[in-house]
């Protein structure tokens, strides 16, 4: 079962060994052991709803139903649940089952005069499902709407319902020979409307495209009406809607159905790993792989303390003493850096292009690895976000950021987001262990997903004091560095106050007034993006 106040299956219970919490203490200080909340506790605290009185039969006002869907995954959230203090709840949940109970939830909600907050999986990590305080709001939770409803071989084309989760997803397509190769960190839970609603970016997208080259089409209900984007490889017809669709928020309406093009399962699907003497080194090797056009479907290069805190937190301390041992003889030292890269397809392509990269390795100095780092990190991916909970129990609150920039600045802006955070709560006799990897690359330029953490304080109103002079140091470097304030997680309300940097005023005007055509009446997830 989902936890409600953390990540993932409630039954996993990830462990982290003493050599990882002997290093936590030694980087940032020994965890305070706070007590959190528990369910009844919290369930008990929310309010009766304003819309007991109102007839519709797809309201569910009861207290865990409206707890379930009050938060998301952002680290604000996380401190709200953990302490039951939330400042807001939906008034109602709706749980559509078809299209059109999407459209008459929309219909009551206009007539009734109260906000609508789409809801999918509920992993947003920057608050777009939160409601707001004093508007009455009814979250329509659309994740039953998740059949396959049409596959066109022939064409490549997928049609789902939006709330089809990751895992089903591949599920459907993979026992009839095809992939849509879409794989976010979130996977797990995420959904398909939400990967569309937050211009979603997946692990391999370097080999299967972000989430606008997958969307083909759909259908959006809006508070005027259905609207359909239809299916067509390309067009010339005027600006092209799905743009106002996709990184729309919940703004526009709600996604119900999305076309998608899959392709067939690979032959080949691995990971590597390779070695690289220093961090501007590895930049150097990946930029020209892009820029190369090789044909990886992952590059991501981790810094010096990433690669050394990655081992640390998954207790490989004895490995990584025999591997520090073995490298530092052949002058690999302490600002070594790992090398991840994924090959996807043909197994005669997977295999020229493992040497291409392996012959560009060792080109810049760097090693192939021999041992199985490459498949470790395949089989973790999807549960590095569990390490999440034992931290929080531990003492200790865990966030990451994500910007994109051209090559030209990714030093430069990776190493001074790092400084802001790691001495962001010096004035206050904290440390903050920080570090970075780019997560996905692109011809001109690459993302830079930046971890950090810190210990929890005294009181949840202390940690997110913390957090929110972290988060507001980061951002205004990446702002004043011209980089996006979201490669892959949106705006949300996190991100708001920035927007206007990277779109300016005219920019923000264009999409408000996009938003409004379909919403005139500001229902829809309001105050969120801007």
């Amino acid at each position: 079962m989902k936890r409600w106040n953390g990540w993932g299956d409630g039954s996993i219970h990830l462990h982290v060994p003493q050599s990882a919490a002997r290093y936590l203490a030694s980087v940032i200080g020994e965890g305070r052991m706070l007590h959190d909340a528990a369910w009844q506790e919290v369930v008990a605290r929310v309010p009766p709803s304003s819309f007991d009185q109102l007839k519709y039969p797809l309201l569910e006002t009861d207290a865990a139903a409206r707890l379930l869907h009050a938060r998301g995954q952002s680290l604000p959230d996380w401190i709200a649940l953990r302490s039951g203090d939330l400042a807001a709840f939906p008034d109602a949940v709706a749980f559509a089952r078809t299209d059109d109970d999407v459209r008459a939830t929309l219909q009551f909600a206009h007539h009734a005069r109260v906000a609508v907050i789409p809801y999918g999986g509920g992993t947003s990590v920057v608050g777009h499902i939160n409601p707001e305080a004093h508007l009455p709001t009814i979250t329509l939770d659309v994740s039953r709407l998740n059949q396959l409803y049409d596959l066109d071989a022939t064409s490549q084309l997928a049609t789902f319902g939006a709330g089809v989760t990751g895992p089903d997803l591949e599920t459907k397509l993979r026992v009839r020979g095809y992939t849509l190769g879409h794989f976010p960190q979130s996977w797990e839970y995420s959904t398909l409307g939400g990967w569309i609603a937050a211009r979603s970016s997946g692990q391999q997208a370097y080999y299967y495209g972000r989430i606008e080259n997958l969307f083909a089409g759909g259908r959006v209900e809006t508070p005027l009406g259905e609207l359909e984007m239809p299916c067509l490889p390309a067009s010339a017809a005027g600006p092209d809607v799905r743009q106002i669709i996709l990184g729309s928020e919940g703004r526009a309406g709600v996604i119900t159905r999305a076309t998608v093009r899959i392709r067939p399962l690979p032959e080949c699907d691995a990971f590597y790993a390779g070695v690289l003497r220093d961090w501007e080194t590895g930049v150097q090797l990946v930029r020209q792989l892009a820029q190369a056009r090789v044909n990886v479907s992952m590059l991501r290069l981790s810094d010096a303390d990433e690669t050394h805190a990655n081992l640390m937190l998954a207790g490989h301390a004895n490995a990584l003493g025999i591997a520090q041992r073995a490298l530092g003889v052949m002058g690999y030292g302490a600002e070594k850096c790992i090398l991840i890269f994924g090959v996807t397809g043909a197994r005669r392509e997977c295999a020229r292009v493992r040497r291409q990269v392996d012959d560009a390795l060792r080109d810049f100095g760097g090693l192939p690895v021999p041992f199985l780092i490459g498949d470790l990190w395949r089989k973790s991916r999807f549960r590095n976000p569990y390490l999440r909970n034992p931290l929080w129990e531990m003492g200790y609150a865990l966030d990451t950021l994500e910007t994109a920039v051209p090559w030209s600045q990714v030093r430069e802006t990776s190493n001074v987001i790092k400084a802001a955070l790691r001495f962001g709560l010096q004035d206050i006799g904290e440390r903050v262990l920080v570090f970075a990897h780019l997560s996905h690359v692109y011809a001109d330029g690459a993302s830079i997903y930046v971890t950090y953490a810190f210990r929890r304080a005294p009181t949840p109103h202390e940690t997110l004091a913390r957090w929110e002079k972290l988060k507001r140091a980061a951002s205004h470097i990446i702002v004043a560095q011209r980089g996006t304030i979201s490669h892959q997680h949106g705006v949300g309300v996190d991100h708001a106050p920035y927007l206007i940097g990277e779109k300016g005023a005219l920019g923000v005007l264009a999409i408000q007034e996009s938003l409004r055509a379909l919403d005139p009446y500001g229902m829809m997830n309001p105050r969120k993006m801007v």
